[in-house]
């Protein structure tokens, strides 16, 4: 039953992420149609925000409680996970990344009100935010107690360096068109 369980939880984490990846991505074409001439503001700002809503509330949130559900069901099922260290570790990041979720859920509402206080840089900066945090759960879940922490860190923290020197990069690039 375990290994089910287990399934199911690789396939909605695979869907959630995907759903926090692709929306924070609309925020960034939401907020760089503020940019445009009418009518094509009005008319972008519409789509993305009916399409940032389909994404939001059929795929994303959905996708987060089944993870959820799952998780708890194989801790339920195999109830010595709670003893091992990696998963109070993996646990802070999975609720990080539900306040992740919740922070999106709130820009969502914000930008469907026509509040936009980030840029799209840091929207973008954003978005590597949920890069960062689900490799160190894949991380933690496939090394375990093998990881040498300190490694894990300076790894994480040089991964950050380069994803956030690659948007400073592509911005560069971007504006010099």
């Amino acid at each position: 039953m375990y290994q089910y369980v287990l399934a199911i939880h690789i396939i909605f984490v695979v869907c959630w992420m995907a759903g926090l990846f692709y929306v924070v991505r609309l925020f960034i074409y939401h907020r760089e149609a503020q940019d445009k001439p009418e009518p094509a503001r009005t008319i972008l700002s519409e789509q993305f925000e009916v399409m940032e809503k389909k994404l939001w509330w059929i795929i994303a949130t959905p996708s987060m409680y089944l993870v959820l559900a799952a998780g708890i069901t194989m801790v339920f099922i195999n109830k010595p996970l709670l003893q091992m260290p990696w998963l109070h570790i993996k646990l802070l990041f999975v609720a990080g990344l539900i306040v992740y979720h919740f922070i999106c859920q709130y820009k969502m509402k914000q930008m469907a009100n026509g509040v936009f206080k980030w840029t799209s840089t840091q929207l973008r900066l954003w978005n590597e935010l949920a890069t960062l945090i689900l490799f160190a759960i894949v991380f933690l879940v496939v090394l375990k107690n093998t990881l040498n922490w300190i490694f894990g860190v300076i790894g994480i923290i040089l991964f950050s360096l380069i994803l956030m020197s690659a948007v400073k990069v592509y911005k560069y690039f971007r504006e010099k068109k």
